[in-house]
């Protein structure tokens, strides 16, 4: 099981975990729009330390960007299992392609 699948699980089973010992369950228990909030705040944060060329930095925030991503997919359902079945469907199909056809 990959470092992936890990965050994923462990992230499921904070769903019910105390919001006052769980950093997780806190989030998820401030609804699916917080959790979005954050994602996208990390995602920005990602961004700067991409533009900056702080490979240390970007790394850091690339982590927190996936981290919050799973939250958020949690808190609305979506199984990390999903995103790699909707990516292992686009495998193999330009991206041109792939964007037609949305």
């Amino acid at each position: 099981m990959s470092a992936l699948e890990r965050l994923s699980e462990t992230i499921l089973t904070r769903r019910s975990a105390d919001p006052e010992s769980s950093w997780t369950a806190k989030l998820l228990a401030k609804g699916p729009e917080k959790c979005a909030e954050k994602f996208g705040e990390e995602a920005i944060e990602a961004i700067i330390e991409a533009v900056k060329g702080d490979r240390v930095k970007l790394t850091s925030e690339a982590a927190d960007v996936v981290y919050h991503l799973l939250v958020m997919l949690a808190a609305r359902d979506v199984s990390l299992g999903d995103v790699l079945a909707e990516l292992e469907r686009r495998e193999g199909v330009s991206g041109i392609v792939e964007k037609a056809a949305r």
